[in-house]
């Protein structure tokens, strides 16, 4: 199972279209040992660096800030990528792909591979979350037969909607926070 791991991590990062196109027919048995794997290299290579640049002082419920980083990472990064792949594949079917809920959920996966290797290092970490994108691009191209512009336009729909809502709700509560905060009267003496 390593080897098959090692083969498609280099597949995915220097010949993904191929490596896409070679995964069409797999199914949940091979993605998701493959993403597990993954996510669970990158949770604790998460915790690790959170434990060389935060106090491990116990944090909520007794646990240290790097065991909870990597079992945060864990469950959403799971969770996560479900709940991406299913708004994804509103939009993969809003756009003309018509392969299955499945295949978008396998082309998020396996487009994670560049941020789930090196998305931890500190600092570059979100090159390698753009490079994940468009490799999400590719494998909605490839294995729900669709054009690259519908692809793209998929991607980064799924992908701007949240982000557009995330940053007017941001803007939202510090507005509200700045224009509720009681500024004291001054002091008139009285005489």
């Amino acid at each position: 199972m390593i080897t098959t791991i090692g083969k498609k991590v280099k597949g995915f990062l220097t010949n993904p279209v191929d490596t896409f196109r070679q995964s069409k027919e797999e199914g949940p048995d091979a993605v998701f040992p493959y993403f597990a794997a993954l996510l669970l290299l990158h949770a604790a290579l998460s915790a690790l660096i959170a434990a060389l640049m935060i106090e491990t002082l116990p944090i909520a419920g007794g646990l240290s800030g790097p065991v909870a980083v990597f079992l945060v990472t864990l469950v959403a990064g799971f969770i996560g990528i479900l709940l991406l792949g299913v708004w994804l594949h509103l939009w993969v079917v809003i756009f003309g792909g018509r392969r299955g809920i499945w295949q978008t959920i396998k082309a998020v996966m396996y487009g994670d591979t560049p941020f789930l290797l090196f998305g931890w290092i500190p600092f570059i970490g979100f090159i390698f979350l753009l490079w994940s994108l468009v490799l999400g691009i590719l494998g909605i191209r490839e294995l729900q037969e669709m054009s690259s512009l519908k692809a793209i336009l998929a991607v980064a729909l799924a992908v701007m909607i949240p982000l557009i809502l995330v940053l007017i709700l941001a803007a939202y509560f510090m507005i509200a926070t700045t224009t509720t905060t009681m500024v004291p009267e001054p002091v008139v003496s009285q005489l």
